[in-house]
């Protein structure tokens, strides 16, 4: 039933039968870590998990970008907002909870200026379209969202606009993921849309360190079971290595214009990742030139650690790291649901417990 749903469900069946072959030759549990939000839509939606053998384990890591934005950088928009600063920012973003419970939309029913905004240039229009006002764009993901910022910095902004800089760099987080022995992964399924711009060079330092199989995935159901299938493919030949399925939009080098772009207004340091870890050369910072334009810098602000990282009970820490499924929090689809959530991993469409909740899934995967 699961494969009459693929656009080619003869080919995925044979890919299955292979990935069951590869599987038992192997004939050890496996665990599989994939970090992006649109992997996992898919891989729900077409219950992938549902067509693979007993024993193999596809988790879902921290590559929600909402879901790992810090908790104290929503604390201090929450608060610019209530003192009359504008905020721009995106739909799910602008619903996510700081510390003390409060989303930058929650603002507005206390008088605060929140405007969601399609991209960064509408925010920079904006800006030049109200000149006695101060606005601030809320900027956060990955290398996919980083670049637009960039270019528009690069052009000149309004003195009006400054920037919270939430912008992480994926290629530590995989990092981090294949070397954490917490997580116990035999291989990484890594982005497609933010490999499009890095390029899979940058995660070859990880392998050298891990030797651990990495695929760089698409996001068609086809490409998901392919990707689990090179990923079996290298265990049982004994071969790990960087491997490419998704040839059509990934290269070894990536895109060098908007590496350049990133390089002349961003450098890499530390960043955290909301109830993760704090990762070397995994945030992007703005340049001395452009330090004005920092939101920290411009009011005078010092930042901080968020201690209360999640709503009390949740396990949304967990889920972003892959260590247990949606349903295995208490406030899952309880206190905990799309219309009223608790924690990022329910708000954003990429986090694991909205898309889990989306498609009805009430039950846990069975761990190994």
């Amino acid at each position: 039933m699961i494969l009459e749903e693929f656009k080619d469900p003869i080919l995925a069946k044979r890919i299955v039968e292979k990935i069951n072959e590869y599987n038992k030759a192997i004939d050890e549990n496996l665990i599989f870590m994939h970090v992006c939000g649109s992997h996992e839509w898919s891989i729900t939606h077409y219950g992938i998990r549902s067509l693979l053998p007993h024993g193999l384990e596809i988790r879902a890591g921290p590559g929600c970008p909402v879901c790992i934005t810090p908790a104290s950088d929503i604390d201090t928009l929450v608060k610019l907002a209530l003192e009359g600063k504008s905020i721009l920012t995106y739909g799910d973003l602008s619903r996510a909870k700081g510390s003390k419970g409060m989303s930058l939309i929650d603002t507005r029913a206390l008088g605060g200026d929140v405007r969601l905004v399609y991209s960064v240039h509408d925010a920079v229009i904006k800006a030049k379209n109200e000149p006695s006002k101060e606005f601030i764009f809320f900027g956060a993901g990955f290398d996919t969202t980083a670049p637009p910022t960039a270019y528009e910095i690069l052009k000149g902004v309004p003195s009006n606009l400054c920037f919270m800089i939430s912008y992480r760099y994926m290629p530590p987080i995989a990092g981090a993921v294949l070397r954490s022995s917490l997580l116990g992964i035999d291989g990484i399924i890594n982005p497609g849309h933010s490999s499009t711009i890095t390029g899979m060079k940058p995660y070859h330092r990880y392998f050298i360190e891990t030797k651990k199989p990495q695929v760089f995935s698409g996001f068609e159901p086809i490409d998901l079971l392919l990707s689990i299938l090179m990923l079996l493919r290298q265990i049982k030949d004994n071969k790990p290595r960087l491997e490419n399925e998704y040839t059509r939009s990934v290269t070894w080098l990536g895109n060098i214009h908007a590496q350049k772009t990133l390089d002349k207004v961003f450098e890499l340091g530390e960043g955290y990742l909301r109830g993760v870890a704090t990762l070397p050369e995994c945030g992007f910072k703005l340049r001395e030139e452009y330090k004005d334009l920092d939101v920290y810098n411009r009011y005078s602000i010092k930042k901080r650690d968020a201690r209360e990282e999640f709503v009390h009970g949740a396990r949304c820490g967990e889920v972003i790291l892959g260590l247990c499924d949606p349903p295995e929090c208490p406030l899952y689809m309880k206190e905990c649901t799309p219309s009223m959530p608790k924690g990022p991993t329910m708000i954003s469409q990429e986090g694991t417990c909205k898309i889990w909740a989306d498609h009805g899934l009430i039950n846990s995967i069975c761990r190994l």
